[in-house]
């Protein structure tokens, strides 16, 4: 394993503040990131994963000056794969994952999408009937607008990455918690990435929803709905990694 490959990558999740954080480390001299937030490597399904092109991977980032690389796709903690290709990639490589309550990140997610004009059905509808459309996604089960709820099980995207790293290779940090102390969470990133102390940034939204009429309100029956579905999952993420939303 050559030492300029990437050291660490925030994996997940979408709508769960990795905007943010990403922007905070922007500031830490320590580290050199990606060009862009979300590089979308290891979810590009026209790369031929039996000869992967890392060179073109390794052109998203400045020449490798001594300095931790990283990026923030968090697409990469669901799309079938991807961490795989990860493990494959570097089997030693950090990876950052932000939770948010999973009710809260399929609705912000789809407001995303209804803003964007991707989506036009009512929220309660995408979140009961909806889920069909997965069936005829490709891969089949698997969607990257329309999976508001499939993107919420953490347990089991969490299992999955922990049969692939061992678990002090894996931080777990919640998007309320940076939202409500990012000092603290960034101080949790640095000991993380093996940084020294640095100061605590003032706090800032990024990526906040469009202000629009939605058409859609997220009501107690629809957050009943979710949290009846997540309850398993949750329960799994409890004992992976001590944490849930319900």
């Amino acid at each position: 394993m050559t030492e300029d490959r990437v050291a660490f990558i925030v994996a997940g999740v979408q709508k769960g503040g990795t905007t943010a954080l990403f922007d905070y480390l922007g500031e830490e001299p320590g580290l050199s990131l990606a060009e862009v937030k979300e590089v979308h490597f290891f979810d590009d399904e026209s790369q031929d994963w039996a000869a992967p092109d890392y060179g073109a991977y390794h052109a998203r980032f400045a020449a490798f000056d001594g300095r931790p690389r990283g990026e923030a796709t968090p697409i990469y903690a669901y799309w079938p794969n991807s961490l795989e290709r990860i493990a494959a990639y570097n089997p030693a490589i950090k990876l950052i994952v932000m939770l948010r309550d999973p009710a809260q990140r399929a609705w912000s997610h789809w407001k995303m999408e209804y803003a964007r004009g991707v989506e036009t059905r009512p929220f309660a509808w995408c979140i009961r009937q909806g889920r069909q459309r997965l069936f005829d996604a490709e891969p089949w089960g698997f969607d990257r607008e329309t999976s508001y709820v499939e993107r919420g099980f953490y347990g089991e995207q969490i299992g999955r990455l922990l049969d692939l790293f061992p678990r002090e290779q894996l931080l777990v940090l919640r998007a309320e918690d940076l939202r409500g102390d990012p000092g603290a969470a960034l101080a949790r990133v640095r000991g993380f990435l093996g940084l020294p102390e640095g100061p605590s940034p003032a706090a800032r939204e990024v990526h906040v929803g469009a202000e629009m009429d939605y058409g859609s309100e997220l009501t107690d029956a629809d957050i009943g709905h979710l949290r009846a579905i997540y309850a398993r999952d949750q329960s799994r993420l409890a004992a992976l990694v001590g944490l849930r939303f319900d």
